[in-house]
């Protein structure tokens, strides 16, 4: 009887080729992932520039910003997407998705994409119809925050 057509796989085994494709698929879906997972460009242009003011900090600038715009649902009780807004120190330990704050960086920090309304929208704060949007000043005087190192 004649060889079967597993073997006349030029030497390969059929448990080499089945890990073969296996790993094929996996680079596969890796790649697929990390093709759709890239957060979208932000188109930093369109942001509101930092204030002027020097000496900014959380508990005298920011913390009323917050309170009064994000502690709804960014505050102690059951803080959306892990994000706590109502101290300093919860705001630097930034969300289940990571960092939204990157001090001294307010260009690239995704709080600041978030509230001035830059990027995807289903990352707008506060969404569309759940309060009012933070003014340009507002904007300017967090991302000044920011760039003087989140203080």
């Amino acid at each position: 009887m004649g060889e079967s057509w597993h073997g006349q796989l030029n030497g390969l085994s059929w448990r080499a080729m089945k890990r073969m494709h296996r790993t094929w698929w996996s680079v596969a879906a890796v790649a697929a992932l990390v093709t759709t997972a890239r957060p979208a460009e932000v188109d930093v242009t369109r942001l509101p520039p930092p204030a002027q003011r020097t000496g900014v900090t959380y508990e005298k600038d920011i913390r009323p910003i917050f309170e009064k715009h994000c502690f709804k649902c960014h505050g102690e009780e059951k803080p959306k997407a892990g994000l706590r807004l109502d101290s300093r120190e919860a705001a630097l330990k930034g969300s289940r998705e990571g960092k939204v704050i990157l001090p001294g960086q307010s260009a690239k920090s995704p709080l600041v994409h978030s509230v001035a309304r830059v990027g995807e929208e289903d990352h707008w704060m506060p969404p569309e119809g759940k309060g009012q949007p933070l003014t340009p000043e507002q904007v300017g005087l967090i991302r000044a925050w920011i760039d003087q190192g989140a203080k």
